[in-house]
């Protein structure tokens, strides 16, 4: 189980079940979360508030991922963003890297990984 951390996840997938799941994968390591149903809301919400760290599936209406992620960093260029994506080949969560993203995973997400990769960005110094 990874150490406690602190900071602002925000997890922005269009899937209500995933964003659950997601909640109670990052629980463990005592972030505080706030979630988004698409990349609109995602952007709002960080106009809005102070986010250490973005989780990002890369299909979503309105504002898809990649867009999301470009956006987020335009504003906000010390936020960590994990990419994550099941629906799309392969070589878009390379695209979301090379946009930014400092993790991108496959879904399905293991629990124990992703728990892992959020708190490595946060202890990381910006």
């Amino acid at each position: 189980m990874p150490e406690n951390t602190s900071g602002r996840v925000l997890i922005a997938d269009d899937d209500a079940l995933v964003r659950a799941l997601l909640r109670q994968m990052i629980e463990p390591t005592g972030m505080m979360i706030v979630e988004a149903a698409n990349g609109r809301e995602a952007l709002e919400l960080s106009a809005n508030i102070h986010i250490d760290l973005a989780i990002v599936d890369l299909v979503m209406p309105e504002v898809d991922g990649l867009e999301t992620i470009r956006e987020l960093l335009r504003r906000q260029p010390d936020m960590k963003i994990i990419a994550v994506s099941g629906a799309l080949p392969a070589h878009y969560l390379d695209v979301a890297s090379r946009l930014g993203a400092r993790i991108a995973l496959p879904k399905p997400i293991r629990a124990e990984e992703l728990a892992e990769a959020v708190s490595a960005l946060i202890r990381e110094k910006s």
